[in-house]
């Protein structure tokens, strides 16, 4: 018998303060839909790319504050202009000035605190 794997994330759900607010916030600046109120509507749909799954140490600097558990890296197509896009809305983002194998990082925060990454794959340049 082969075994079975999952094949992809069907959803991410965490604990908001505000959690209208923030839906429309990655909304209007991610581009991510909300969840639909009913089964008729439509979903994000996430373009297919790697994914990294990783349980990380208590103590990660990742998180930003100790009561952060998660951090979403998000995949993107042309960093600089994510991040300028971003920038114009007033929104603090900080670039990884270092260009990895694997790609390059921008890091923000959304207004709950939470922290998110942005990755640009390597070859994934626009041209």
């Amino acid at each position: 018998m082969t075994k079975q794997r999952v094949t992809g994330i069907g959803g991410f759900f965490f604990k908001a303060r505000q959690p209208e607010e923030l839906s429309r916030w990655y909304s209007t600046h991610l581009g991510i839909d909300p969840v639909p109120e009913s089964y008729g509507g439509s979903v994000w749909r996430q373009e297919a790319g790697p994914t990294a799954l990783t349980a990380m140490p208590t103590d990660s600097e990742l998180f930003g504050a100790a009561e952060n558990s998660w951090s979403l890296n998000f995949r993107v197509s042309d960093l600089d202009a994510m991040v300028a896009q971003l920038r114009n809305a007033d929104i603090a983002v900080e670039v990884d000035p270092e260009t990895y194998p694997i790609g390059r990082f921008a890091t923000l925060r959304d207004p709950e605190g939470n922290v998110l990454q942005l990755w640009q794959p390597d070859g994934s340049a626009p041209a």
